[in-house]
């Protein structure tokens, strides 16, 4: 009964005078499962300093090329009951796209559903994805639509938990002149590059691949991505899913 205590125990952690954090510690499989009672009193920035000391500590493993080091700190932060919150609360609460269903109809989640999701987040070897849910949405200034995947709320909470821990890998290796698709960087970014630099009369390159998401080879963005085993085989899933 005691080596039954040892390994799973139950603290209570006091977040505010009516609210509560009842954590359920596993120490025989090092598994923390969190539940917060009230969504509202969750202290978000205290979640947000946590996620980003580990996202540095990745982000400076990378620069020193320790691979091993970036592995192992990534798969910390996949596990995170910090980073799986915050990935819940952003498809849910601050994503355009919170009130849009994937295939299994899930739209709006309840404080409750949105804990439950947070502890249902695991990036496994068995890596699975639902199948995209495909609309047509018109191209800006054309007559002619472009095919948008909607995925189901858990495939998008698990990929923003997995963004989260590979974004500060790829911001090391990234060019310093890059502004797409990076947190922090946006088209005032580019516009202000772009002012400093054509000062003096030059060249500029425009260019647009066609239907290039549609037809880029997964294969050698799984090769790029030179990652764990469950990262690459969940995103593998999800390529297939949206294909």
């Amino acid at each position: 009964m005691a080596a039954c205590n040892e390994q799973n125990r139950a603290d209570a952690l006091t977040v505010s005078s009516n609210v509560k954090l009842y954590v359920v510690v596993n120490m025989s499989r090092n598994i923390v499962e969190r539940q917060v009672y009230d969504w509202k009193a969750v202290p978000w920035r205290k979640l947000e300093r946590i996620v980003f000391k580990l996202q540095k500590r990745i982000y400076r493993a990378a620069e020193e090329g320790n691979k091993r080091k970036v592995r192992r700190l990534q798969g910390l932060l996949n596990r995170s009951w910090s980073a799986k919150m915050i990935a819940v609360r952003q498809v849910t609460q601050q994503n355009q796209g919170k009130k849009t269903a994937g295939v299994d109809g899930v739209i709006a989640l309840s404080p409750v559903k949105r804990q439950e999701l947070a502890r249902q987040l695991k990036v496994t070897r068995k890596a699975k994805a639902k199948p995209t849910r495909r609309v047509w949405i018109p191209k800006p200034g054309r007559d002619e639509k472009r095919p948008l995947g909607i995925p189901t709320m858990y495939d998008r909470a698990l990929q923003g938990l997995v963004k989260q821990s590979l974004e500060p890998e790829w911001e090391a290796y990234m060019e310093a002149n890059s502004y797409g698709f990076r947190p922090g960087r946006g088209c005032h970014d580019a516009i202000g590059a772009i002012f400093n630099s054509i000062r003096k009369p030059k060249w500029v390159l425009d260019a647009d691949i066609a239907k290039c998401f549609d037809r880029i080879d997964h294969s050698a963005i799984l090769n790029k991505l030179n990652t764990t085993s469950p990262i690459r085989r969940q995103i593998r899933a999800w390529l297939k899913a949206a294909g």
